[in-house]
């Protein structure tokens, strides 16, 4: 992903905690002495609305409008002029919009962090991550993970950790996300999407964000009492490129990878098998996500979800993930044309192999169905 402006992690709700950073994020991230959540939280830029005036031409006065206001950060207002880092305006909306600051936001999770707890210890002990700003800070994600809500592989020192990923802005997209999370930290990869993604756009009345975080938090526990199992299954369903009529890059291509997203894809799948040839779904959506996370040219946000989908289809559908890469190669074939005999003889042939990978899956693709349909069943009552 693009690089943030900065990058901030924390560890530990407030000054009270005496959390710390899990040894593995500590040695990513080279940072020894974190950030509160609170205080990070806190030191995010602010918004308010101001009126808005245009420049007569021919008078050169400035006249007010009543018809929108700017929103602005406060502290920014008496910037000396040509200082852009401290450029004070996020956006001109329309008059329908609603300003929703961090602390609106985050203040009702740090409540709910302070009661909820895991194995008898306060969410908000045991809580960390990192806060990322982008345009002047008028945009921000944030990944908040907690030490012991995990998922241990066997084979592995460190934990798949589970969590949130959420963020706002001030220019008239979302207002805040969140959606359900989890970092391998094995390698780092980060797994997103893993609950539905929940949006409040700038418009209306907010709710109640206590309500929102503790029905979310619900969430992402029934994700970690499930994900193992998942990975299990998947580690269960072998795809043979010696028997199949593309290579790994190709695979992911065909499910819909840039071209720069499947070779690094490929590589890591390719590199962590036990045969480079032989590679089961888990590891095929281990390295979907290492190229996500470590080489994604775009944005956060909506140009990254898309591939997230993908990815985690690898997971948690394998059976969709098969029919999408079967209907991209048949349309492939019908995109070469028709050059004989042999060609379109091959053709079949290649479609009767992969037909053979689904028709091998199929006896498992009824565990995957059952435990996701189980699974949304309990995120329906976590939202009741």
């Amino acid at each position: 992903m693009k690089d943030p402006e900065t990058a901030t992690v924390f560890a530990g709700l407030d000054g009270r905690t005496d959390a710390k950073l899990p040894e593995w994020y500590a040695d990513r991230h080279g940072v020894t002495d974190p950030l509160s959540f609170s205080e990070a939280v806190r030191d995010l830029p602010q918004a308010i609305d101001t009126a808005v005036a245009y420049r007569n031409p021919y008078t050169d006065e400035w006249v007010e409008t009543e018809r929108f206001n700017a929103i602005v950060e406060p502290s920014r207002l008496q910037a000396e002029e040509g200082d852009a880092e401290a450029e004070p305006l996020f956006h001109i909306p329309t008059d329908s919009y609603a300003i929703i600051n961090p602390v609106d936001v985050y203040g009702p999770l740090e409540e709910v962090l302070r009661e909820e707890t895991i194995d008898g210890t306060p969410l908000g002990d045991v809580m960390f991550g990192e806060i990322r700003r982008y345009r002047g800070g008028g945009e921000v994600h944030m990944d908040i993970m907690f030490d012991g809500l995990e998922v241990r592989l066997p084979g592995r020192v460190d934990p798949i950790t589970m969590g949130v990923t959420s963020g706002y802005d001030f220019f008239g997209e979302h207002a805040v996300y969140v959606e359900g999370f989890a970092q391998d930290g094995h390698c780092s990869n980060s797994m997103r999407s893993l609950t539905d993604k929940e949006v409040i756009k700038h418009v209306g009345d907010v709710q109640s964000f206590r309500t929102w975080w503790e029905e979310i938090l619900a969430q992402v526990e029934l994700v970690a009492d499930d994900l193992f199992e998942f990975i299990r299954d998947a580690r269960e369903i072998d795809l043979d490129f010696s028997e199949l009529p593309f290579t790994v890059t190709e695979f992911y291509s065909l499910l819909g990878f840039p071209d720069y997203l499947a070779e690094r894809a490929a590589s890591d799948a390719e590199a962590n098998a036990a045969s480079p040839i032989e590679i089961d779904m888990w590891t095929l959506h281990s390295g979907a996500t290492y190229a996500l996370t470590h080489f994604f040219q775009g944005k956060e946000g909506t140009s990254l979800d898309q591939y997230v989908r993908l990815a985690n289809d690898i997971l948690f559908n394998p059976e969709e993930t098969i029919k999408r890469v079967e209907q991209a190669y048949e349309q492939q074939l019908e995109g070469d044309g028709d050059d004989g005999s042999q060609a379109s003889l091959a053709g079949e042939r290649a479609l009767a192999s992969i037909e053979r990978v689904n028709s091998d899956i199929q006896e498992k693709v009824d565990q995957f169905e059952e435990r996701e349909e189980a699974l949304r069943e309990r995120f329906q009552e976590a939202m009741n």
